[in-house]
């Protein structure tokens, strides 16, 4: 069921802009050093447009994606998927117009399904593991990893997609937060829009309450760390843009 260019409803305006082209480093990751030898412009500009306008404008456009949806509707409603995963959906398809190359279906499925392991790990741990110290090395991570694996396998080939495609989505799921580098242009923006959620006044109120943090020491931590992560400019742009929306809506200049 996979095609490489999804169709989408048609987006709205933007701007692209690329940066200088740096030195890829060598990570001992063949896949990752050849996707940045590929891509060796960060972040990597944008063919098509950038859609910088508020993300509740654009949900997710197509329905082809609501068997998946239903089920998993269980593991939705661990860690606050059902506001995370449909919010991140829309950005991966808006991320998806703007690198038409990508192959949209796969960045789509790897999206709705990336986190549904949290619903499968012990949920004590979450918080108290996950969102501390070096999150990226806590053991609780890479278990919601393989088990977001373990459920694409289990609902992915009765709704007719391909053994091979299962395994393209797993390989995205399997260290989307552990791994520190991106293997693919479809890693790439899966992880991009598994952070540009968190810019949206909905992703602030929600991701702020898990880092004990006050809206405006969190919008100060997206600017300076999570901006700095992002792999493309089209995800760079809007993130800056909802960022800038959001400090007005929610007075972070003032309520601090």
């Amino acid at each position: 069921m996979s095609t490489p260019k999804t169709p989408f409803a048609p987006a709205g305006p933007g701007t692209a802009a690329g940066s200088a082209p740096g030195t890829a480093p060598d990570t001992g990751d063949a896949l990752a050093d050849a996707f940045a030898a590929e891509y060796s412009v960060r972040p990597i500009p944008a063919p098509g447009p950038v859609d910088t306008t508020p993300i509740a404008g654009t949900p997710a456009a197509l329905d082809s994606l609501d068997a998946l949806w239903k089920a998993v509707v269980h593991e939705t409603r661990t860690r606050g998927n059902d506001i995370h995963l449909p919010i991140s959906l829309a950005f991966a398809e808006r991320l998806c117009r703007a690198y038409p190359d990508a192959d949209a279906e796969l960045v789509r499925v790897a999206t709705l399904l990336h986190d549904t392991g949290w619903a499968h790990v012990d949920e004590s741990r979450i918080l108290s593991e996950g969102f501390t110290g070096d999150w990226r090395k806590a053991t609780i991570r890479y278990e919601h990893e393989k088990q977001g694996c373990d459920v694409a396998r289990r609902v992915l080939p009765g709704l007719g997609y391909s053994g091979r495609f299962v395994e393209q989505v797993c390989e995205i799921i399997d260290g989307h937060d552990t791994r520190p580098v991106a293997r693919s242009l479809e890693d790439a923006l899966m992880r991009d829009a598994d952070r540009l959620w968190r810019f949206d006044h909905a992703g602030i109120a929600l991701a702020s309450s898990w880092f004990g943090m006050d809206p405006a020491t969190y919008t100060d931590r997206l600017a300076t760390e999570i901006v700095p992560e992002l792999i493309t400019q089209a995800a760079v742009e809007m993130a800056t843009a909802d960022l800038c929306r959001s400090n007005a809506l929610l007075k972070t200049a003032v309520i601090r």
